[in-house]
């Protein structure tokens, strides 16, 4: 997505509007929570952060100690005018990214809707690298979209190259001293009506809508409409902490004994 101004700067104006990105940094917040309780003393690395809409967030949620990187100029600029402790970074070179005040030193790093700009040489190195971030007891959270019945339009508008399943991580994770604790699908609720949309993408795309031409998906569906997703999908996940089947694949995972 770098590169698209235009995508940046409509996350930053929804991103804390959106029922997508609300149910996202909730379930984020209550991973940690699961894990760290009430504490607010962790440090919190944000691998990716984008617009800093998750970072923002656990910031009104009482966290202090947090900072991230994002690759796009654009995005870090929305950061800092969010007030937050953001550097511009390449995730490709992570290694060389202040070794002496981040290795070994945080409780959770977060890269969310990021894996999919990697091939799986990229990908193995980039979890092994933030892995090495961790605290032995830390958490890497991850949001990734999921299953290629779902690509669309919306995939070529944000660069996305790739679409995971659980299998993914069960093959690639074994190089990286990094373990699934916790994974589930999600929006399954949601997941006729986006398959409709996706596939519809689809069509335009074969009948010869141009791929640059596309948008994302990234835009208010109306006020009322929001609020009817939100609920939705929050219930799912109240009542369905896993499922298996969605547009969206959320996994916590923990450093290898």
């Amino acid at each position: 997505m770098i590169g698209r101004s235009e995508e940046y700067e409509k996350m930053f104006r929804l991103e804390e509007q959106l029922w997508w990105y609300r149910i996202l940094h909730e379930s984020v917040l209550k991973a940690i929570q699961k894990r760290f309780g009430n504490r607010r003393d962790i440090r919190i690395f944000d691998a990716g952060c984008g617009t800093g809409g998750l970072l923002h967030f656990l910031k009104r949620h009482g966290y202090a100690q947090i900072q991230g990187v994002d690759g796009s100029a654009d995005g870090v600029a929305f950061c800092r005018e969010r007030t937050l402790h953001v550097d511009l970074l390449d995730l490709t070179r992570l290694e060389a990214y202040q070794p002496d005040t981040t290795i070994g030193q945080f409780d959770v790093v977060v890269c969310d809707d990021v894996f999919c700009y990697f091939d799986d040489q990229q990908l193995t190195k980039l979890i092994l690298e933030l892995g090495k971030r961790l605290k032995p007891d830390g958490l890497l959270i991850s949001n990734n979209n999921a299953f290629n019945v779902f690509w669309g339009s919306h995939d070529l508008a944000v660069g996305s190259k790739r679409r995971f399943v659980r299998q993914d991580f069960a093959r690639l994770l074994p190089g990286t001293a990094m373990q699934i604790q916790f994974s589930t699908y999600w929006s399954l609720f949601l997941s006729p009506l986006i398959l409709a949309v996706r596939q519809l993408q689809a069509l335009k795309l074969r009948l010869g809508a141009r791929p640059e031409e596309q948008g994302s998906d990234v835009y208010m569906p109306g006020e009322w409409i929001n609020k009817v997703l939100y609920g939705l999908v929050r219930f799912e996940r109240t009542v369905l902490p896993r499922t298996p089947f969605g547009s969206s694949l959320f996994l916590v995972l923990t450093k290898t004994n």
